[in-house]
C-alpha cells in the first residue's frame, strides 16, 4: 500500500536523520520518511549503519516505493557560506526542518539530536517547523525509532550514490570522511597539484586547513 502525503493525514508519523554530517568532502544529506505506523514500515529497517550496502538499497529500494520520503541535500560550498553564520548544529537544525516541511503531513516528527541538549535541539527544530507538528528529538534515534532508520537509509544511499558519481568524476576520493586515509591522500594530492581545495571539498573544515598549512611549510622549506 502506498501512503500519499497530504494534509488529510495529520496523524502521520515522520523520521528525519542525516548522513555526511562529519564529512569533508560531498553534501550533507537529510533524509525524512513518513508511515501512518512503525509496524507498516518494511521489515529489517534499522540505523543504516548496521546494514550492509547492498541490504541499504534493496530496503532504500522498498521504502521509496512505498511510503513518502524527501531528502534535502546542502552541497558543500553552501555548508561553508553558511557555517559563517550559524554553528553546524544550527546547520543540520535547518535542513532537518526543511525536510519535515518539505514532506508535509505528519502530525509527529521523530528526529536524531543533533545537540548534547535533547531537548534544546528539539525546541529549535519545533520553532522552525511551526504549526502543529510535534517534534521528538533523541539521541541515537536511528536506533531507537524505526521511522527514523528508515530515513538514515535513504539519506545514507542518496549520499552514496553522490560520493559514487564524485569517484567516477574524479578518482579515488574515498568516503569522504577526515578518518579515511584515501581521502586525505586524494585532498593532500589535490592541493599540491591545483593549490586549491576541489570544489565538493568543505573549505571551512579544519581538515582542509590543515592540509593548506603543511603545503605552505613545505614551499617554504624549499627556499
Amino acid at each position: 500500500m502506498k501512503y500519499l502525503v497530504h494534509p488529510i493525514y495529520p496523524y502521520m508519523i515522520c523520521g528525519v536523520d542525516e548522513a555526511g554530517k562529519g564529512a569533508v568532502l560531498g553534501p550533507l544529506v537529510v533524509g525524512v520518511v513518513g508511515c501512518e505506523a512503525e509496524e507498516a514500515l518494511p521489515d529489517g529497517v534499522r540505523d543504516s549503519k548496521a546494514l550492509t550496502p547492498r541490504r541499504r538499497e534493496v530496503l532504500y529500494t522498498e521504502i521509496t516505493a512505498s511510503f513518502p520520503w524527501q531528502t534535502v541535500v546542502v552541497e558543500a560550498a553552501e555548508i561553508d557560506r553558511l557555517r559563517q553564520e550559524m554553528t553546524m548544529n544550527d546547520l543540520v537544525a535547518r535542513a532537518h526542518a526543511r525536510a519535515v516541511m518539505r514532506l508535509g503531513g505528519a502530525g509527529r516528527a521523530y528526529l536524531d539530536a543533533c545537540d548534547v541538549n535533547e531537548e534544546r535541539y528539539r525546541s529549535k527544530v519545533a520553532a522552525l517547523i511551526g504549526g502543529d507538528c510535534e517534534v521528538v528529538a533523541r539521541h541515537h534515534g536511528d536506533a531507537l525509532f524505526p521511522v527514523v532508520s528508515a530515513a538514515s537509509i535513504v539519506a545514507k544511499v542518496t549520499r552514496d550514490r553522490a560520493l559514487e558519481d564524485l569517484r567516477a568524476e574524479f578518482g579515488a576520493v574515498g568516503s569522504g570522511y577526515p578518518s579515511d586515509r584515501v581521502t586525505i591522500a586524494y585532498l593532500k594530492d589535490y592541493i599540491a597539484g591545483h593549490g586549491t581545495a576541489p570544489a565538493f571539498a568543505r573549505t571551512s573544515w579544519e581538515t582542509v586547513s590543515r592540509l593548506f598549512d603543511r603545503r605552505r611549510q613545505t614551499s617554504l622549506g624549499d627556499f
